[in-house]
This record gives C-alpha cells, structure tokens and sequence, in this order.
C-alpha cells in the first residue's frame, strides 16, 4: 500500500503530506467525517485514486483520496464507534456481563474520560437497548469500588479512567480533604460514610474525618444552624457505622435545637432527604411539645416536607389533631398551596370525610392568594389542571346545590385563564349534566329557602350527626381493615366499602345543604283564609264527588294514608293559596284531577323539640 501511494505522490496524484494519513486510515478501515460522521472505509482505489466509504447516511459514497487525507480523521479498531460498527451484538453482550468494560472502552475512545451525557449517547440506544438508568447504577455502584475510575459528584464532570489503582481509602479521603466548605465537605461525608465497610483502617479514617466536621460544624452552628444540624447527623451517621464513641465536649443534636431554633425555617435550609432524620431529631430534644410545633409548621412549608410532618404526626398516635388542623385551615381558606398540593396528591382513605368540594374551594382561594402575593409559579394549579381525576373526585359525592355553587366560584375566579378554567369546567359536567345550564346560562334558577316542621328537622338533624359521628367513622375503619388485606384489584372488601363511602359522603353533602336552606316552624298563627302551610283542607273529587281531608305541612312531611302532604307535592302545590269554594286542578301519576275546596281549618301547633333555642325559631319564616 505504502508503494502505491509514493508512485501516486510522485506522479502528483497526492500530496507526499497524504501519504502517513492515507496509510492510517486504510489499515484502520473506520473514520470520521466532521459532516457526515462515523464512516467504514470499503475499497481503495489506487488507479482511480478514491476511497468507497459507507458513511451512516450516505453508504456508498466516493471521496478523492487527496480530499480524504485533508477531511478524515482516522478511527481506530478498538473506538467504540468501531466496535459498533464490526460486532454490535458482541458489544451488547459485553455491556450485559461487563460494564466496566464497556465504560473503560467508552472513556478511552475520549482520551481517557467522559461526562454521563457522553457515555449515554455513545451506548444508548445502540447498545444498551433497555433501562439505561438501571444499567448505569449498577455500573456507578461497580466503578465507585474499583480503583481505576474517577466518579465526580456532578454530572457535568467527566468519570475519568487512571491506569494505576488507587485504594477506596485514599479516594474517598483526598476528595474529602480536597473539598472546600462545609457543604462540599457533607457531600464527601457522605460518600465515605456509603464506603465505610471497604476501609482498611476504618476507626482511624472516620475519626479524623469527625474531627474535621466538629470543627466545622462549631463555626457553622449559628450563622448556618442549619447546616450544622445536617453535619451533626451525619458525623452521627459515620461514628454508629465506625464504631466509634462521642468525642468530649462536641456539639449535639439537642444543643443547636435547645438555641431556639426555628422548625419550619431550618428544614427548609435543608436537603429533602435529610427532613424526617430532622424531625425525628426535634422530637427527641423536645419529647412533650414536638408536635405542636410540627403543627404549626405544616402551612408554611414545602408539599414534601408537609408531607413527612403529617407522616410522623399519624405515626405518633395524633391523627385527629392532623384531621382537626386541615379542616380548621380548609375551612377557613387558610391552608397553603402547598399543604393542600400535598393532600391532593395523597388523597388517602384516611382523609376520605375531609376530601370534599370545601377542599376545591380552598384550593381556588389559595392560588388566588399565591397570585396576589406575586409568587411566580404555583404548582397546585399545575396539578389541579393535569390531574384529571381529581375535580371529579372531591366533587362526586355533593349535593347538586353545592357543586352549583362551587361553579359560579370558578367562573369567577382569576386563578385560571378561559382555556384552563373551560377545561375544569368541563369535568364538573362529566359528572353533573345538569351543571351544563348554568354554563350556558340556559337556566338561571334561583336557590330558595323551604318550610319543615321541628319534628321533620330533627330527624334530618339526627341522621346528619349520625353519618358524621358514626356510619362515616365506621366506613373508614373498614376501607383501612380492606386495604390490609392486600392486592386491591381483587379485593371486593375494599370496592364495596369505598362504593359506601360515596354514598355517605354524597348524602352528607346533600343533608348539608338541605339544613342550610330549612326553616323550621311550628304552623302557628297559620292564615286560613286561604289554604296555607299548616291547615287541615277539606275538599271532594269534582268527577266522582267523593270528599278527602288533607293536612299540608311541611316540605319533609309527608303520610298519605293519613292524609298529609308536603307543601312542594304537586297536590299541595295546586290546594295552596286558593279559599274556600274554588275549584283546582292538577295532574298526578299521568291522571288529571279537579278538587273543590270545601274548608280550610288551622292544625294544632307542633312543639318544638326542647334543645332547640328561640334564636333559631326566629329564623323561620313568618306564615
């Protein structure tokens, strides 16, 4: 080959110059085009003085030789874009058994190192066909423990490959020794503490490493206390595992909390994952009041963090001071964006009775105050909008009335634009049709208050505290008893008592509103100069001229084999207001009657249960 090319060079075919490349790239037999990319050279040819080169997308294609010398860079046998190239399916087996073969072999066609994102696009999806993710942990977690292999903290920076060994010791204390901060020094800590067991002095390593951080954590403890906390728990962390004793006079756990510190403000200086480590940490230094300050931090901070307080709260035996909390904040509107991110996304059967259209509203409320304070995102509102099953949910077991009234709130509210707040009300129809005319205003109905009687009340009165004292309390004990017994797919258990608990939750609704709108009386002083709520009315059957006696009471009163009728029925619609001697008509079960009214008489006053107080009979309407 290389004779063939000096007669090409002195017949001034090519350059002398070309000849070395040329040479490199024909016995190589891969290259790179810096347009066309990774190449495989097929053929050379000498007479014509051209390469065939089957580039990516462009197989087939012809390149002067002089041209390829200038643009080509040579791609040796063992680049990983050759092994690709030669024995894909051999790599693919390789990168299954050997993954530090495959990284060592991706970091040497780099000279020697390479980021995450370089390793990734060399092998995904080429040769690692399936979870990368999962197959670059297992990798990591190998790398970490061979001493070849130079892991960073940070992404961005490149894994390097060394050819000399170095022990896991020394590794993990040079960077260690190397970090500058407090904050870099935790994440060295860390990694020491993850590699503990593979030290071949581990007592004398860790405790100097201690020593460092109580150094550190004495100058940190007030300017950044809580930054100090998450150094004292991991210097906690790496004495338990080294087996190691407290060094005299270092600063403990609950020293920093006994300086006053703030729950709420230094969880939230710290990482996430370090939070319950935290709280469990307040706990023990403040044993009796620990969960009225855990209570009190829940609406200030983040969803995750509401999260793990509202955990150690249920798991300590005060599930009903949480309940009582979230009710009180979502009732009064005064739960953040955040806790209500937090319950929204837990959702559990635990909080079944609280998760109701209340808790929409308070949503709506609280995004509208994260608005006027100017906060820049609101991830309730993202989440209320990509959830599409949550509107429904705490909507599905309301009184029609409710949901009504929870619609005229959202066309109203500027926490959504007219796309987003379309799309919510939407999902309110899917499950309330009838909620569509008030949309479109085809309906405009207006919400009026009706008559009972005291007994009738007190009846809607009893079921109501029933269902939220017992039937309710009682459904939840047994959705918690069906969970426990596993897959839920089959579990009829918990299908039928999750069934139940919409059918409370819908009648809870519907008896809320109804209380709301009823007034009680006692049919006194009732007008009888006309048929009125409260009179014994006389008529006889026009047709058949057979006489009947009517009592018409309240709305929730109703005994037709003893002659009363509520005044919404449609007899008691049609008697009411007419006097003695007219005739009335309406039509009843597909059948039309004709009634004349032959005497109006008052019914005795109904008593008035005795725990019921003047002030509520002055709320029922005058007759």
């Amino acid at each position: 080959m290389r004779d063939e090319l000096e007669k090409l060079a002195i017949a001034g075919k090519i350059g002398s110059k070309h000849i070395e490349p040329l040479l490199t790239l024909a016995q190589g037999g891969y290259c790179a085009h810096k347009s066309w990319g990774f190449g495989r050279i097929t053929t050379v040819d000498t007479v014509f003085c051209q390469f065939t080169i089957d580039f990516q997308g462009k197989p087939g294609h012809k390149m002067d030789l002089s041209f390829a010398a200038e643009s080509l860079k040579s791609i040796p046998a063992d680049h990983i874009l050759a092994k690709k190239a030669a024995d894909l399916h051999g790599l693919r087996q390789m990168a299954a058994r050997d993954h530090l073969g495959v990284i060592r072999l991706v970091l040497n066609s780099h000279g020697g190192k390479a980021t995450l994102d370089q390793i990734q696009k060399e092998l995904v999806p080429d040769v690692i066909t399936d979870d990368w993710k999962k197959w670059l942990e297992v990798a990591k977690r190998e790398m970490k423990k061979d001493g070849h292999f130079i892991v960073p903290l940070k992404k961005t920076e490149p894994i390097i490959y060394q050819a000399q060994e170095t022990t896991v010791q020394k590794r993990v204390m040079d960077k260690f020794k190397a970090a500058k901060g407090l904050k870099a020094r935790l994440a060295e800590a860390a990694e020491l503490l993850k590699n503990v067991d593979d030290l071949d002095d581990k007592a004398a390593i860790v405790g100097e490493a201690i020593a460092t951080l109580n150094a550190e954590i004495t100058s940190h403890q007030r300017t950044q206390p809580a930054l100090a906390l998450e150094a004292v728990l991991l210097r906690d962390e790496l004495r338990k595992a080294a087996g190691l004793t407290p060094t005299e006079g270092e600063l403990t756990e609950n020293a920093l909390w006994n300086q006053g510190l703030k729950l709420g403000q230094l969880l939230d200086g710290m990482p996430a994952a370090k939070h319950r480590r935290a709280l469990d940490s307040f706990k023990e230094a403040t044993p009796t009041l620990w969960y009225e300050a855990v209570i009190g931090t829940l609406n200030n901070v983040s969803a995750k963090l509401a999260g793990e307080c509202a955990a150690m709260l249920m798991e300590n035996g005060k599930l009903d001071l949480l309940r009582e909390t979230l009710t009180r904040l979502i009732s009064q509107h005064q739960a953040s964006s955040e806790l209500l991110l937090w319950l929204a996304k837990e959702r559990s059967d635990t909080f079944a009775d609280i998760l109701g259209p209340e808790v929409f509203r308070a949503m709506v409320s609280a995004i509208e105050r994260d608005i006027f304070n100017e906060k820049k995102s609101n991830k309730l509102r993202d989440f209320i909008l990509a959830d599409h099953d949550l509107l429904p949910e705490l909507i599905s077991s309301a009184d029609i009335e409710v949901v009504k009234d929870l619609t005229r709130s959202l066309q109203l509210s500027p926490s959504f634009d007219d796309m987003d707040r379309r799309s919510l009300l939407a999902r309110i129809v899917k499950v309330f049709p009838i909620v569509k005319e008030l949309i479109t205003g085809e309906a405009t109905k207006q919400d009026h208050t009706f008559i009972v009687s005291w007994e009738s009340l007190e009846r809607r009165r009893n079921e109501y505290d029933d269902l939220c004292k017992k039937r309710i309390p009682a459904n939840s004990k047994d959705i918690a008893l069906a969970r426990s017994y596993g897959d839920l797919r089959e579990n009829h258990e918990y299908k039928a008592a999750k069934e139940m608990q919409k059918v409370l939750m819908r009648r809870k609704s519907e008896l809320e509103v109804q209380l709301n709108r009823a007034r009680g009386t006692d049919f006194a002083n009732v007008r009888t100069d006309v048929v009125s709520i409260g009179t014994k009315v006389t008529v006889h059957d026009v047709n058949n001229q057979k006489g009947v006696v009517f009592k018409v009471c309240g709305a929730w009163d109703s005994d037709p084999d003893n002659g009363i009728i509520a005044y919404l029925s449609p007899i008691g619609q049609a008697l009411l207001n007419h006097p003695v001697g007219e005739e009335v008509e309406f039509e009843l079960h597909n059948a039309k009657h004709k009634f004349r009214i032959d005497a109006i008489e008052a019914l005795p006053p109904a008593p008035k249960p005795p725990e019921h107080t003047e002030a509520e009979a002055a709320l029922a309407p005058a007759n």
